[in-house]
């Protein structure tokens, strides 16, 4: 029972605190520069990671071709991918539209997992992605204008999405048995690394207000911690391709927290995208009961 509610509560928790990470970045860049903060989120999270390892006395590697690979998959799936994301909404693109980018994951992990993972992915579950991608294109009804502010954006979110791609696939190949506290330490120092000449070529600004604090903690802790933390937990118990398929709920649940937190209205056809949205994933994650019955055979 234990172990069912927390096949259930993992994904719904990443789903839910991941999604709301896009809202969070556009209520933080209302504040300040897109690198600044990103350079102050991964220093925060470097910060309280460390403390938290000197708590709980949790012991770093000495093996340097581990911790090499602990830092690739960082810079993968943290540091690029908050970088392309970040970008993608400072140059104007909607928190909805750079989650619907970055919700196509689940076709980029599902190709690559099967030529460089050695995962079979069936017809069905191919069906439930391609049915996912229609479900939350309803979810953010989506216009045909892209201005030029708007186009860059779209290039930065799709390094978000083949960062955040290739990184999960990295870190399933090589750190799967990652401590993921002193994982964490080393992943947010090494993103805070290749963000910090970036500085260079942007208009530094932050202004401290109560609301950037309120996004900066979100997505230093919240964000930087707890979602990424639950994704490899779930990468490390199971198949990289079927814990991509959750991406498709990101715009979901960026949809349902834009409306609590900037005030966006829900229309009908989010609720649509929702339901085909669910059905999709149910095609994803199910399990072939005749292979069931060959296994237990």
């Amino acid at each position: 029972m234990l172990l069912k509610l927390k096949s259930f509560i993992v994904p719904l928790s990443f789903i839910i605190l991941s999604g709301a990470g896009f809202v969070f970045i556009k209520m933080g860049l209302t504040y300040s520069s897109s690198m600044a903060f990103l350079e102050l989120r991964y220093l925060l999270a470097f910060v309280v990671l460390l403390l938290v390892a000197f708590i709980f006395k949790a012991k770093f590697s000495k093996n340097l071709n581990e911790i090499f690979h602990i830092s690739i998959a960082g810079i993968l799936s943290v540091g690029l991918f908050s970088i392309g994301c970040f970008n993608s909404i400072d140059y104007g693109l909607s928190p909805a539209l750079c989650s619907l980018i970055i919700s196509l994951q689940p076709i980029v992990v599902s190709f690559f997992a099967m030529k460089f993972l050695g995962e079979e992915v069936s017809k069905r579950a191919w069906f439930g992605l391609i049915l996912g991608l229609i479900g939350v294109g309803l979810v953010l009804g989506l216009d045909g204008e892209i201005n030029k502010n708007e186009l860059i954006g779209f290039l930065f979110a799709i390094l978000g999405l083949f960062s955040m791609s290739f990184g999960n696939l990295y870190q399933k190949k090589y750190c799967s048995n990652m401590n993921l506290i002193t994982g964490g330490v080393i992943q947010t120092f090494a993103s805070a690394i290749i963000v910090l000449p970036l500085l260079y070529f942007e208009d530094i600004r932050v202004d401290f207000s109560g609301e950037f604090i309120i996004a900066l903690s979100y997505m230093s802790v919240i964000a930087s911690i707890g979602v990424m933390s639950l994704l490899y937990y779930m990468i490390r118990h199971g198949e990289v391709s079927k814990v991509s398929s959750l991406f498709y709920l990101l715009p979901v649940a960026s949809a349902i927290v834009a409306y609590f937190v900037l005030d966006k209205s829900l229309e009908l056809n989010v609720f649509i995208g929702i339901i085909i949205v669910l059905i999709a994933m149910n095609l994803i994650n199910k399990k072939e009961q005749f292979q069931a019955i060959v296994n237990k055979g």
